[in-house]
């Protein structure tokens, strides 16, 4: 339960949480009613309890993991960014900011931030993003900076950059030993989505044949799981 405000206190920037572990909700619960200028207004475990609640919440800022089942959290940023468009948004996720904090960005979000980090620092860039700035980390910055004075840089990038969200997700549950079965009921798409998904991913990876796909990605998801 969201803590309460003794009269004449400060007011509490209400949060609300979107993270499908119940263990780390509950700790960030915690970390945040513990604060005296943060209090969590509601929670949900995926994006659509998500969508359920948080217009009734209208929290201050939403904390978003991007691995959700049913729609990810980068398709529920797009989503959030719409409804809510005082609202800030916050990435929290253990996938590389190398691939996917850009990604947030661009799909809305004012941050991003791994959730190995300390509840310190996860604290000082929720009040970061709050006070209407963007949060990432000093490496990325350098990153997206190296990136403008050299736009040649992200051409030579990895293929795997040039997947669109969607497409990745669908090469991550590839990764997962996920079928085309299972990756369409998890992404609420039809079969016939899926195989064009992963023919267009094939295409941009260079990628002949299925097993050589399967390979590519479960080799991929590996080296990307902290």
């Amino acid at each position: 339960m969201p803590a309460r405000t003794s009269p004449g206190a400060p007011s509490r920037r209400a949060v609300f949480i979107v993270d499908d572990h119940p263990v780390f909700r509950e700790g960030l619960v915690r970390i945040i009613n513990q604060e005296a200028d943060l209090v969590v207004c509601g929670e949900a475990g995926n994006a659509a309890e998500a969508l359920a609640r948080v217009d009734a919440a209208r929290p201050a800022l939403v904390v978003i993991d991007i691995s959700l089942d049913g729609m990810n959290g980068l398709e529920l940023v797009k989503s959030l960014r719409g409804r809510l468009p005082e609202s800030r948004l916050l990435v929290v996720s253990m996938h590389p900011e190398s691939l996917y904090a850009e990604r947030a960005l661009r799909a809305g979000a004012n941050g991003y931030i791994m959730k190995r980090e300390s509840g310190r620092t996860l604290l000082a860039a929720m009040r970061h993003v709050l006070d209407g700035k963007t949060h990432v980390s000093q490496e990325l910055n350098e990153l997206i900076l190296r990136r403008v004075s050299d736009p040649g840089r992200r051409a030579g990038g990895s293929a795997v950059e040039r997947l669109s969200d969607r497409e990745l997700e669908v090469f991550q549950l590839i990764g997962q030993g996920f079928g085309t079965r299972q990756v369409a009921e998890t992404l609420s798409v039809s079969m016939k989505t899926v195989e064009t998904h992963r023919e267009h991913i094939k295409e941009k990876l260079g990628v002949d044949s299925t097993s050589e796909l399967v390979r590519r990605a479960i080799h991929w998801v590996h080296r990307e799981t902290p």
